[in-house]
């Protein structure tokens, strides 16, 4: 009986129906329906439903707001079909996308008003077109597509002149396409049109900070939607041309470094272009490929991001820290990953010789490291004038990245202003090779096959010879090799009756040998000798250049193939003179004829090998020095320190040999015409123990450095020793351990007395059964904080562990040896000088003099340490249990410093997670007051019936829909569920930082544990729970 008479009211006009809010009335896309009269009887309960169905079926609801709406009663459901039916029945009326599309077409024909009110009616009308987008049912979004909607408000954002982009029409339009793409249609009209996102990053030029939030927070948002990622590459570099940039995300830079002077604004500002960042960085490629996020980083970072990162920190907003949080723990991981791939822990890309070490230690020894040479030898190269041709090192650069970016599909996940294909040109050179190969392989089969047939025709010619001689009755020559043997024909036939005939003569004596009287014994075979012939040698008109070659003595020339060589032939064959010119000791250089006049050669004489003359040319137009220089350096002992140390240690290499000084000395009269490194060599061999001299020099200019290097090594040791063996903290925090340990064990693993050090990196492998972030470590650190506060101290009373963690003993004694034998070597040169006459002019006895007895003074100080620091470190070793010999100092000092980094990552991750908790509970008292007075002030204005609408869907129910949404809204993006509002709740979800979330628990869990052995990381912990 009421609900007839409420309804027979309403007709009548006497009951007002309340306004009806779909969904909540801070959701991103409430529904208001101005409350009218039905004109039409209500149908049947079960019709209704059917109608109303199919009417929020086209609303395009979430799953919360559909039961939200299905749960109205029956009146109310019957009100909002009639209304929204009528407004889709009046074409005329501005619930049709015709009128907005028609009224913004309109606007871009128009100039910008100057009068402010002008200004908030265009705005509006903007506005109402974005309400229209995310309240109006489905049908309205795909006439608005169908009728070209998305490319009116592209051309608006194209054309619109500088006025209009710094206002809040602007501002309204973006919120247009925003709205747009809260829509699973509206979003993939979006993402299909070619150039739309070019065309919203343009925007960014605005000076409007709310437009320029909007903007960047849909780019971020479309990095991580399936296939959006490489639009906002394009989008960049579109952006890059368009805002004449130096290059891409200069101007993303920019506006995080730069101040808006409204703290609200500027927190926002910065927190969308953070979230854009790392999501433009971890998304899409950047899933899965380390090299696509290394190269995306470095970019930033060569835009000077890092110190605009540690300034932001300064803002203390939390949302903002944990991106800039997420930035820096992804790049350790990544910075890990790389030096891991070298075999180490830390790779400097700071430092251009720490990454020149690790790529050579890695290619060094491989079929890469002629190429790798190849590769730095041309880039000496290049062009070093930067200011005219930086084009030349930018190309370089471009095709490096390309390399290391294409995957096997041959796709490029980087936009680049060159495209070239990687694997297609790999497969050429394979092939390139293959054919080399093969070539090489046919070429010498067919020199063998030649060979072969040239041996084959000599054979057939002596065969042939062999039967015409045979026949004329002439001696048969047999030839092999290089000897011939004379066969005489057969004896004629004995005359009938007559004395038989003679037997033939022997063959004649090979050249050379000696003839032996008959019946004489032979001579004994070792001291054969065969008799040498005077030989006819033509004589050079000039000096040669010298064939080393080594004589074979006259006693083991018998039976030797040289016993029937005769040379003498070869002379008469040959072109003397061309052998001469092609040989001659003087090298021939021309000077420049500008005038195309023909000047006279300069001969010059150079006996030495060819690439020591070269090699030793260099080094001198490096000293650039005279060598009457270079002599009075030597015998002044470099008091002017004319020669830098490392050309000092150069010139050892070229110290002249016994047999350089002998040619050398042959052509002594000939100095004015020997090349330039012949006569630096020659010059330097009259000098008086020349290599010894200059090994004093060099241990001279290097000793206060490597004495410096050895004290400050061996007082790392020796300081970390006596910090290690003294500290009552560091014995305070083992006594812990010890207990945390033998609580835990059972059985033989337990009931310790002691442990070895190297146990103390294996305190974060065990983890919490209820939290696998938290690690013993953390417990460790928090149980101290509470109960020994002291020991927390315990980083100052290890001060020296980190520099001694680098010192290598067999490496330090190494260096200590040098310093002695370089002495030793110093007191017999000066003993030397001292027993022979003393030249005019040298030094050498004076400075060495003075010299020595500083290196005394020093060597003993260093010895004295070396041996106290070796004591100390023993004693250390064995207070842990440790042998000293079978432990480097790198080793035993690594563990500690090791464990102490650990250790303070692991207090600084409960400290975090202290502060996290603590402004969570802040945050939540503060939603709670807000809530109380936003329930209150509402109870105040609702009626009786808006109370308990209001009661339908409880607030907790839809807080805990709505977090559950954000968790995982990617997912429903990646799987294109057409759920409304999933790009307003990943865009909130990416201003929140929730999107990486997951990542940065995967992350943070793989770095929990600290691991064992020598590998030294740095790991970043969830931090302590209780």
């Amino acid at each position: 009986m009421p609900k007839k008479q409420r309804t027979f009211l309403c007709c009548l006009g006497d009951y007002r129906p309340p306004e009806i809010v779909v969904g909540s009335p801070d959701s991103s896309r409430p529904i208001i329906l101005q409350p009218i009269d039905p004109s039409l009887p209500m149908p049947s309960e079960e019709e209704l439903d059917i109608k109303f169905a199919e009417l929020v079926d086209e609303l395009d609801l979430t799953s919360h707001h559909r039961e939200a709406m299905f749960s109205l009663p029956p009146e109310k459901k019957w009100q909002i079909y009639c209304t929204k039916k009528r407004e889709q029945d009046d074409p005329s009326s501005r619930n049709w996308p015709d009128y907005y599309i028609e009224r913004i077409n309109a606007m871009v024909m128009l100039l910008f008003p100057r009068d402010e009110d002008e200004i908030a009616v265009r705005t509006q009308q903007v506005d109402s077109l974005k309400t229209a987008l995310r309240t109006q049912p489905m049908s309205f979004v795909i006439r608005f597509i169908e009728l070209d909607g998305l490319n009116c408000l592209l051309s608006f954002l194209k054309e619109m002149d500088y006025e209009t982009e710094q206002s809040s029409i602007h501002t309204s339009v973006i919120g247009c396409i925003k709205a747009l793409m809260n829509n699973s249609q509206g979003r993939a009209n979006v993402l299909a049109h070619p150039d739309s996102i070019s065309i919203i990053a343009q925007s960014m030029s605005t000076e409007n900070i709310k437009t320029k939030i909007a903007v960047v927070e849909i780019l971020g948002a479309v990095c991580l939607v399936p296939g959006g990622h490489r639009k906002v590459l394009d989008a960049m570099q579109h952006y890059q041309k368009h805002a004449c940039e130096r290059t891409r995300f200069q101007t993303v830079v920019n506006d995080l470094d730069r101040s808006t002077g409204v703290y609200k604004e500027e927190v926002n500002l910065k927190t969308a272009i953070m979230s854009f960042i790392n999501a433009s960085i971890n998304y899409g490629p950047g899933q899965e490929h380390l090299e696509f996020r290394v190269h995306l980083r470095y970019e930033f970072l060569m835009l000077g991001i890092q110190p605009v990162l540690d300034k932001l920190r300064t803002h203390g907003n939390s949302t903002l820290d944990r991106h800039l949080d997420f930035f820096e723990l992804l790049r350790s991981e990544d910075d890990k990953e790389v030096a891991k791939r070298f075999g180490k822990v830390h790779v400097d890309t700071k430092s251009a010789s720490s990454m020149f070490d690790a790529i050579k230690k890695k290619v060094s020894h491989t079929a890469a490291f002629p190429h790798f040479l190849s590769l730095l030898e041309h880039s000496l190269l290049l062009p070093l004038d930067l200011g005219s041709c930086p084009q030349h090192w930018r190309l370089f650069d471009r095709i490096v990245q390309q390399i290391v970016l294409q995957n096997e599909n041959d796709e490029d996940p980087d936009i680049h202003e060159i495209n070239i294909n990687v694997k297609e040109i790999v497969q050429m050179l394979a092939t390139e090779d293959e054919i080399m190969t093969a070539k090489e392989k046919a070429e010498i089969l067919e020199k063998e096959n030649q060979e072969m047939a040239d041996l084959l025709s000599r054979k057939d010619k002596q065969l042939e010879d062999a039967i015409m001689n045979k026949g004329n009755g002439a001696p048969v020559l047999l030839t092999n090799g290089s000897s011939t043997t004379a066969v005489p024909p057969p004896p004629p036939p004995a005359a009938p009756g007559g004395p038989p005939a003679p037997p033939p003569p022997g063959p004649p004596p090979p050249p050379g040998s000696v003839l032996k009287a008959p019946g004489a014994p032979p001579p004994p075979g070792p001291a054969t000798l065969v008799q040498l012939r005077k030989k006819n040698i033509p004589k050079p008109s000039a000096p040669l250049k010298s064939f080393n070659w080594a004589k074979l003595p006259e006693n083991k020339l018998a039976s030797t193939v040289w016993t029937e060589i005769d040379e003498e032939k070869v002379y008469r064959l040959i072109d003397l003179e061309e052998f001469e010119q092609i040989f001659s000791a003087y090298q021939r250089q021309e000077d420049s004829n500008e005038d195309l006049k023909i000047i006279s050669k300069k001969r010059e004489l150079s006996v030495i090998d060819g690439r020591r003359a070269q090699n030793c040319t260099i080094l001198l137009s490096k000293l650039k020095m005279g060598n009457s220089e270079i002599v009075r350096a030597l015998r002044n002992m470099d008091d002017r320190d004319d020669i830098p140390q490392d050309l000092c240690e150069q010139m050892l290499k070229y110290v002249p040999m016994p047999e350089e000084k002998a040619m050398l000395d042959e052509h002594g009269h000939e100095l004015d015409q020997m090349a330039r490194a012949d006569r630096y060599l020659y010059e330097m061999s009259r000098i008086v123990h020349y290599e010894e001299r200059l090994k004093a020099l060099c241990f001279k200019k290097k000793f206060v450095e490597r004495v410096t290097d050895v004290k400050l090594k061996t007082n790392s040791v020796n300081k970390a020793s006596k910090e290690i063996y003294r500290s009552k903290r560091l014995k305070k925090l083992l006594e812990i351990i010890l207990a945390f340990g033998n609580f835990m064990n059972r059985g033989q693993r337990g009931n310790a007395v002691g442990f070895k050090v190297t146990s103390l990196n294996k305190i974060a492998d065990t983890k919490s059964s209820s939290d696998s972030g938290v690690t013993l470590l953390h417990y460790l650190m928090e149980t101290c904080e509470r109960k020994f506060s002291d020991v927390l101290k315990i980083h100052s009373d290890l001060e020296h562990v980190r520099e001694a963690a680098k010192v290598n003993m067999t490496e330090l004694e190494k260096d200590l040896h040098i310093l002695r034998i370089g002495f030793k070597d110093l007191e017999k040169e000066l003993e030397f000088h001292r027993s022979r006459p003393r030249d005019a002019g040298d030094k050498f006895l004076h400075v060495v003099s003075e010299f020595i007895k500083t290196v005394a003074l020093n060597l003993s100080e260093v010895e004295d340490a070396f041996q106290d620091m070796k004591q100390w470190y023993e004693r250390a070793c064995k207070l842990f249990g440790e042998d000293a010999k079978a432990m480097q100092p790198e080793e035993f000092f690594g563990i500690f410093d090791q464990f102490l980094v650990a250790a303070a990552e692991a207090k600084m991750d409960n400290d975090n997670y202290k502060k996290k908790q603590e402004e969570e509970k802040r945050k939540a008292k503060a939603e709670i007051e807000r809530r109380k007075k936003l329930e209150k002030d509402r109870n105040k204005k609702a009626g009786k019936e808006d109370k308990e609408q209001s009661k339908i869907v409880p607030k907790q129910q839809q807080q805990q829909q709505q977090q559950q949404k954000n968790g995982n809204v990617v997912n429903r993006i990646d799987n294109k569920e057409k759920n409304p509002g999933e790009f307003d709740d990943l865009i909130s979800a990416l201003r929140a930082g929730d999107v990486f979330g997951e990542e940065m628990s995967k992350k943070r869990t793989k770095r929990n544990g600290i691991g064992s052995g020598n590998k030294a990381t740095s790991r970043e912990r969830t931090g302590f729970r209780k």
